[in-house]
């Protein structure tokens, strides 16, 4: 519990980044197989959207070209935001800075869960709403946890995880000559391994609970994974909060 109770914190260690990147995989994965069976797009990763935005640019098919404009920038400005509450934070020596946007996150999954259904009006970029929230999210997740390990953990998409899987299984089953020098010999890092396989065994579980979880009970089925996520930011949230009273009491009137 205690653990817990520092995944969002300022202070990190190596267990705790696996551990909040483990919980964050499996709710990519939920968001992304979920919220396919509800908007019919995956909304967690950007490679698609990026060849429909050229591919319909050379098939002259503007609404596709719009609809995958508007998901790019809406996962673009969520990474933004997560940078600017991030700095904000840092420059104020607010110790809560991975928990904003891990709120703001938990909030946005709270709103979707509740009023999903509300959601899904068209807007400029011939998508719903829908998906706008959903790639923003994404965005805002992608880069917290980006930030949080410096850049050697992602969430939200496999294909560089699954590549540094294999990378790391050629490694492990490398045939190194009894000969060669101990030093020279190719080696797996296998805590790196273990972290890769962790990250992509979350996301397919998440998947899996994600796709059944939107098929039999809908968009509220989000909500108690949005209160999880709440659950995670609040205590560096009120131990900020907590100082700043005290700062205050302590004042000299």
């Amino acid at each position: 519990m205690r653990r817990l109770r520092h995944l969002s914190g300022q202070h990190r260690t190596a267990s705790t980044n696996r551990l909040l990147g483990g919980i964050l995989a499996f709710n990519a994965g939920a968001i992304n197989a979920g919220g396919f069976l509800v908007v019919h797009m995956y909304t967690s990763h950007m490679t698609g959207f990026a060849s429909m935005l050229a591919d319909n640019l050379v098939l002259g098919n503007m609404t596709l070209v719009l609809g995958a404009l508007g998901t790019l920038l809406a996962f673009t400005t969520g990474a933004a935001v997560t940078a600017v509450m991030v700095n904000w934070a840092r420059q104020r020596h607010v110790r809560s800075e991975y928990a904003l946007p891990l709120l703001a996150e938990a909030l946005l999954l709270l709103v979707f869960g509740l009023m999903g259904a509300t959601l899904n009006r068209q807007t400029p970029f011939a998508v719903p709403l829908t998906v706008l929230v959903l790639a923003f999210t994404m965005g805002l997740q992608n880069a917290l946890v980006s930030k949080i390990s410096s850049s050697q953990i992602r969430t939200t998409h496999m294909t560089g995880i699954i590549t540094d899987i294999g990378i790391e299984l050629g490694k492990l089953f490398y045939w190194n000559r009894t000969e060669s020098p101990f030093e020279s010999r190719v080696r797996a890092n296998q805590i790196k391994l273990k972290l890769l396989l962790t990250l992509l065994s979350a996301f397919v579980l998440g998947g899996l609970v994600g796709a059944a979880g939107f098929r039999y009970v809908g968009f509220i089925w989000v909500v108690p994974l949005a209160i999880l996520l709440l659950a995670l930011s609040l205590p560096p949230l009120y131990a900020d909060l907590l100082r700043t009273v005290r700062r205050r009491l302590n004042a000299p009137k």
